[in-house]
């Protein structure tokens, strides 16, 4: 049986820009989605403290060591510059994997660096 299970999460990441004119997408500084082992284009789920807004959508690497957080097209109606996102990925395990796995998990400071 495969399980669906936390991969990786970014916590409490700063919005830094948002862009509706882009495609659709979110940019996250690539330090960050290697730090957390999410892929380029891989999907990732978002969920907005300020506004409650959750939504899906895949993560495009952003300039290392930028801090750069920027909601892309339509997800840019989801949040606002300075909003406060969690930004989580799943993967799937089977239950042999399960045993020794442990999700990757960043928290971040108000500059969206890593304090632990």
């Amino acid at each position: 049986m495969l399980r669906c299970m936390l991969k990786g999460k970014i916590h409490i990441a700063t919005v830094t820009e948002a862009n509706l004119e882009y495609e659709g997408s979110i940019t996250i500084d690539e330090d960050l989605l290697k730090e957390v082992g999410i892929s380029p284009y891989e999907m990732v789920m978002v969920s907005n403290m300020n506004n409650g807004e959750r939504f899906e959508t895949y993560a495009i690497p952003g300039e290392p060591g930028s801090g750069k957080i920027c909601l892309n097209g339509p997800t840019a109606r989801k949040g606002m510059v300075g909003d406060r996102v969690i930004i989580f990925c799943y993967g799937y395990l089977d239950d042999t994997a399960l045993k020794d796995f442990r999700p990757r998990i960043v928290h971040l400071d108000a500059g969206n660096r890593i304090i632990r």
